[in-house]
């Protein structure tokens, strides 16, 4: 399948995420921000921005220079690093059709 090839990791998918939900101030530390206060854990500066480069050299995210003296980096996810969320939800939903984790729970005796 075509699509699963366009799947990204899992956190480059929160990555790509976070660049979303910060619009046009999604720069490193902001992405950073918005994926600790939403995940509610801890993230590294340098994981994010390693991320940031690689799915720029990917051709998933773009990345300009704001304006002014020591202007920040901005990034922005490109039609195909759309196309590459789409793919990786449809997968995780497909993985997870059918699992019911209650089940599983009361089945093996977890509390």
């Amino acid at each position: 399948m075509a699509e699963e090839m366009d799947a990204v990791g899992s956190f480059e998918e929160q990555v790509l995420v976070g660049i979303l939900r910060t619009g046009n101030e999604a720069y490193g530390m902001a992405v950073r921000r918005e994926l600790e206060a939403v995940g509610g854990r801890e993230v590294a500066i340098g994981a994010v921005y390693a991320t940031l480069d690689r799915l720029e050299a990917k051709g998933l995210v773009a990345s300009a220079r704001g304006e002014g003296t020591g202007a920040r980096r901005l990034f922005a996810v490109t039609r195909p690093g759309l196309r590459a969320l789409a793919a990786t939800r449809q997968a995780r939903e497909r993985l997870w059709s059918g699992v019911d984790l209650a089940a599983f729970a009361r089945a093996s005796g977890a509390r």
